[in-house]
């Protein structure tokens, strides 16, 4: 873990982001390969889903949709009591996400005017969910309920599939109690390619969500603008505000469940005392050797973990706020008067007994989050991320009247005289 001592000054946004850069995976082999695949599969469909599948997944497919029967016998094979946990889970997604619904309004603002705004779900959406060395169920809950919840009526799940061809009971569960409509076995950016430009047996989506590898991020990227994207998700990360009334052995932990996630993980660990970091080091580097996926969490651990030393409690929010986590716990007693105080991040997590990972699973909150930094212009995946707001407007002849005149008089000075025509001719008439 690298330690950096804060001056009595702070540090600068700029070195900030010097300190915790971590360089994205988007190399121009990574784009070349993407730009290929993705043409590949605007232009042949189905056929070269099924080529790229093989090829990267070593199956061959004769249909990508799941069967009803695959669903049915994935909910046998998941059990009853997880699937309680599932439907328990998703309920805690539904219930918060539903505060989130905006409904459509149309007010009077003036005399004859009327003005407003009309919230519409988008029509059809695709969730992308990782597969590879470890299936996420979460994910699938995360990103396909507040879709259901805005009114969605099309929910496509797209996700790769094993090399007997068939997809995790564990994900094809929680797509079924999530409100999935379907579920294709593609993924990578094959996966990416099929969900925005469609196939002969997929129909195309207007906006994908969810994460994936540099490969699914990259291919998000570039089919942005033929349909809509959440976020470019970087290697996740967790920032921990602490001082020596925490538990050390409880930050250890909370550090490493962040760095279990990918070699590429960072952990941040923000404090005003010195004494606490080192016991939380000594902790992190005992709890290593426990964990079944140490490799990775040590890799992340030496290349990623950074201790800021503060000179006090305002000082480290300080730290915090410039590094705009994607998820930041706060470990001060009586958290929630520091949440004011924070400006950039993704999720908060107020107290000891609200570790991350109560978030990635089952409080309701939503764990697509913003990473490395962009926690300080966006948001998480919610409702608000599957609805399109159209404006609207509706003038009377006597408010129209009043006005009029300024209209023409502004279109005269951008040079547009169809516009004041359009006008003029309302008023001549």
């Amino acid at each position: 873990m690298e330690w950096i001592d804060v001056p009595k000054e702070g540090l600068s946004l700029r070195a900030i982001r010097k300190i915790t850069k971590r360089d994205q995976a988007e190399n121009a082999d990574i784009r070349n390969s993407v730009e290929t695949i993705l043409a590949d599969v605007e232009q042949r469909g189905d056929e070269a889903l099924r080529e790229l599948t093989e090829k990267f997944d070593g199956v061959r497919l004769d249909t990508f949709l799941v069967t009803p029967e695959e669903i049915e016998r994935a909910v046998q094979d998941v059990g009853g009591d997880f699937m309680a946990i599932l439907q328990e889970a998703a309920e805690n997604i539904r219930t918060y996400h539903q505060r989130q619904v905006e409904p459509s309004w149309l007010d009077t603002f003036r005399p004859g005017v009327r003005l407003g705004a009309k919230f519409t779900a988008i029509q059809r959406v695709g969730v992308y969910v990782p597969g590879g060395t470890a299936a996420y169920p979460s994910t699938v809950l995360m990103d396909t309920i507040p879709a259901h919840v805005a009114g969605v009526p099309s929910i496509a799940v797209f996700t790769p599939p094993s090399k007997d061809g068939s997809i995790n009971p564990y994900i094809l569960a929680a797509a079924h109690v999530a409100g999935a409509t379907e579920i294709y076995k593609a993924g990578g950016a094959q996966g990416i390619a099929a969900a925005a430009f469609g196939t002969e047996s997929i129909p195309p989506v207007f906006k994908i969500v969810g994460p994936g590898n540099a490969y699914v991020a990259m291919a998000k990227r570039l089919v942005f603008g033929t349909v809509g994207i959440d976020m470019i998700a970087g290697p996740s990360e967790v920032g921990i505000l602490a001082d020596y009334t925490a538990n050390a052995v409880w930050v250890a932990a909370d550090l490493l469940a962040q760095a279990e996630h990918d070699r590429r993980a960072a952990v941040f660990l923000v404090t005003p005392s010195a004494v606490f970091a080192s016991e939380v080091e000594r902790e992190v580097q005992r709890q290593l050797a426990e964990l079944p996926r140490k490799d990775i969490a040590a890799e992340s651990v030496e290349k990623h973990a950074k201790v800021f030393v503060t000179k006090d409690i305002e000082q480290a929010i300080d730290i915090m706020n410039h590094i705009a986590p994607e998820h930041l716990e706060i470990d001060f007693p009586n958290p929630e008067q520091y949440v004011h105080k924070i400006v950039n991040a993704g999720a908060i997590f107020l107290g000891s007994y609200t570790p991350e990972p109560l978030g990635d699973y089952f409080a309701g909150p939503n764990h697509t989050l913003p990473t490395m930094g962009t926690a300080a212009f966006s948001s998480p995946l919610g409702v608000y991320d599957f609805v399109k707001r159209s404006s609207l407007l509706e003038y009377n002849k006597e408010a129209f009247m009043a006005v009029a005149p300024k209209v023409i008089q502004f279109a005269n000075v951008e040079g547009l005289q169809a516009h004041g025509l359009a006008v003029r001719r309302r008023i001549d008439e």
